[in-house]
């Protein structure tokens, strides 16, 4: 494994129907972002405010690792820091290789529910409402969630070459990785 490898997950303050649709990501807001350092060995909570903070922990790491960071979480973060300072940073985005891979884009529960037998704990939508209503312990709580899942899922995969994922219908599939450098 890298020596700081870095997980990284986000949560918005807003919802795609808050901004327009989904070609409107870059106005969703940083609401939370949590980083998981594997030379801390711990996760670090950043608010919109420390974005910046963020951003320097992302390009400082040898690799950063998440679900769908590059569809999304950097889309995100775009109007916070500039294009090319989100490109240089090396990057595994763990659901563009699957879908490349299976065909279709899987969902980070469905991997996590297959291969380790845990579910995601909530859903951005009930995030979103949690920030709104200043729950603000539950969105980091929730987003730690999701890193230690994205986490989990990748040393899996490290391990043992494959994931598993459910199918549209339900049953358990296994598919070949390498998420070696």
């Amino acid at each position: 494994m890298n020596r700081n490898p870095v997980f990284f997950d986000l949560e918005t303050q807003n919802l795609f129907e808050d901004v327009g649709g989904r070609g409107n990501i870059a106005r969703l807001r940083v609401a939370c972002a949590v980083t998981w350092s594997s030379i801390r060995e711990d996760f670090n909570v950043y608010w919109e405010k420390d974005v910046t903070s963020l951003i320097t922990e992302l390009r400082s790491a040898d690799r950063v690792i998440g679900f769908n960071i590059r569809g999304f979480d950097y889309e995100v973060l775009k109007p916070y820091t500039s294009a090319e300072a989100l490109s240089s940073i090396p990057t595994l985005d763990l659901m563009e290789n699957l879908s490349q891979v299976l065909g279709f884009r899987p969902s980070l529960d469905s991997v996590a529910s297959a291969t380790l037998g845990v579910s995601k704990t909530a859903d951005g939508v009930q995030s979103v409402q949690w920030f709104r209503e200043g729950k603000l312990d539950q969105v980091a709580e929730y987003c730690k969630t999701d890193v230690d899942i994205t986490r989990r899922v990748f040393e899996f995969g490290m391990e043992n070459g494959y994931v598993n994922y459910l199918s549209k219908l339900g049953s358990r599939q296994r598919v070949r990785v390498d998420w070696s450098i």
